[in-house]
């Protein structure tokens, strides 16, 4: 794991109390955020559908230009 005391993930938002089938626990929360060249956010999708999920963040980078 890269990150096993989750301190990046904390930082974005991407690490916190999640449900699946009714059950909560601690885990990954899956989203995705685009960061430009300079570091910069770009664009955050906080939960992220992996269904057309990939051609929307080329959408978005292509904009960015």
């Amino acid at each position: 794991m890269s990150d096993p005391d989750h301190k990046v993930l904390e930082m974005y938002g991407a690490w916190g109390t999640k449900k699946m089938y009714g059950k909560e626990s601690l885990g990954v929360i899956r989203s995705s955020v685009l960061i430009d060249p300079n570091g910069i956010i770009s664009k955050v999708w906080p939960k992220a559908k992996s269904s057309g999920h990939a051609q929307e963040v080329l959408e978005m980078v292509r904009q960015l230009s």
